[in-house]
């Protein structure tokens, strides 16, 4: 579903005990609603993939490895220009 479609409301019955424990349990340790784990846990249930579950960069969170040719770009992107100096 993109962002421009409307999202629908559901009203779920019949909720087991044990669902609703592991549910909260996860919202709780996650700090996240309750309504957010209840529609990844739908996503993941029906198979749907998790186009944009995260949309920030914490994966990589010190995966950086040195290499001395990606120093030497990221520094030459430092240097200006001598013809654009006036």
């Amino acid at each position: 579903m993109s962002p421009a479609e409307p999202k629908r409301q559901y009203t779920l019955r019949g909720v087991p005990a044990d669902v609703d424990c592991a549910l909260r349990r996860q919202a709780q340790a996650e700090g996240r609603s309750l309504n957010e784990v209840a529609l990844d846990a739908l996503r993941r249930g029906a198979g749907v993939p998790d186009a944009v579950a995260y949309d920030d960069l914490d994966g990589l969170i010190g995966s950086w490895q040195e290499d001395a040719a990606v120093e030497q770009t990221l520094a030459r992107q430092d240097e200006v220009d001598p013809e654009l100096l006036l």
